[in-house]
C-alpha cells in the first residue's frame, strides 16, 4: 500500500528539501497524483507525464535528476521508453515503478537499462530513499553525507553543517546548496540550476538564483561559491575555509 511517511526536516527547511527535478511517468491519475505529492513533499521538484510518447518527448528536452516510469503505459510502453533513452547513451537514473512483480518481469526491466525496481504497492519514502540513492550513485557519490571545503549535507536527515555546527537555511537555498555540492568542481550556469530547481508551471524570478547564492554566501563564507561571469557558478572543490 502506498503510504506518505511523516518527513522530518531540519532547520529551517520549512517542510522541503533537495529541489532535485525528477519526471514521473504513471497513467493512472490517482496514483500518479499521490506520488506526485509525494514527492514534493520530499523536496522534489516533480513533473508528472501520463504516457510513454510525452515522456520521450520530456525526456528529449528537460534536464531530470532521475525518472520515475511505470511500464504499462497508453501509446508507448515504459520498457519501451527506457530502451529508446538508453540507445541515446543517457545515463539517467531510471527507477520502474509498476505492479508487475514476476522474476522475469524485474529482469526484463533491469535489463533493458533500470537502475532500480520498485513494486506496487509500495511505500512513498522507501520511493523517496531509493530515488536519492539513485541520485547520489550518478553523481559519484558513495557515502549518503555530501562534504565539500568544511560544509556538511545530510539530503536524508535535511541538515547542513558548517564546522559541526548547524546552519539555518531556507528550502531552496538547500535545494541549490545540495546542487552545487553534488557537482563540486564543476561550473553550472544560471538556466541549468534553474532547471534542476523548479518544475513545469512554476515561476521563476529573473534574479533567484543569484539572490540564493548570495544567502548562502552570507550564511556560510564569501568564498564557498565562484561566479564565473559569464557562464555560471562554481562551488570549488578541496578548499576549507
Amino acid at each position: 500500500m502506498l503510504t506518505l511517511p511523516e518527513l522530518q526536516f531540519g532547520p529551517g527547511s520549512s517542510g522541503l528539501d533537495k529541489k532535485m527535478r525528477v519526471l514521473v511517468v504513471e497513467d493512472d491519475a490517482l496514483l500518479g497524483d499521490a506520488i506526485q505529492a509525494g514527492l514534493k513533499q520530499s523536496g522534489y521538484a516533480v513533473d508528472w507525464i501520463k504516457d510513454g510518447i510525452s515522456a520521450e518527448q520530456a525526456l528529449a528536452t528537460e534536464p531530470y535528476a532521475a525518472v520515475v516510469l511505470d511500464l504499462g503505459l497508453p501509446r508507448l510502453s515504459g520498457l519501451e521508453v527506457l530502451r529508446r533513452l538508453r540507445s541515446r547513451n543517457i545515463p539517467l537514473p531510471v527507477l520502474i515503478l509498476t505492479a508487475m512483480d514476476t522474476v522475469d518481469d524485474r529482469i526484463e526491466g533491469l535489463d533493458a537499462g533500470a537502475d532500480d525496481y520498485l513494486v506496487k504497492p509500495f511505500d512513498m519514502g522507501e520511493l523517496a530513499a531509493r530515488l536519492r540513492a539513485l541520485i547520489r550513485r550518478a553523481s559519484g557519490k558513495t557515502e549518503p553525507l555530501l562534504e565539500v571545503a568544511g560544509v556538511k549535507l545530510d539530503p536524508a536527515a535535511h541538515l547542513v553543517l558548517y564546522r559541526d555546527k548547524p546552519v539555518d537555511l531556507s528550502a531552496k537555498e538547500f535545494a541549490l546548496l545540495h546542487a552545487l555540492m553534488l557537482n563540486a568542481g564543476k561550473v553550472l550556469s544560471r538556466t541549468k540550476l534553474e532547471e534542476q530547481l523548479y518544475a513545469w508551471g512554476n515561476e521563476i524570478e529573473s534574479n533567484a538564483v543569484e539572490v540564493h547564492i548570495h544567502h548562502l554566501r552570507r550564511k556560510l563564507f564569501p568564498e564557498l561559491v565562484e561566479t564565473i561571469r559569464g557562464v555560471g557558478y562554481l562551488m570549488p572543490r578541496g578548499k576549507d575555509f
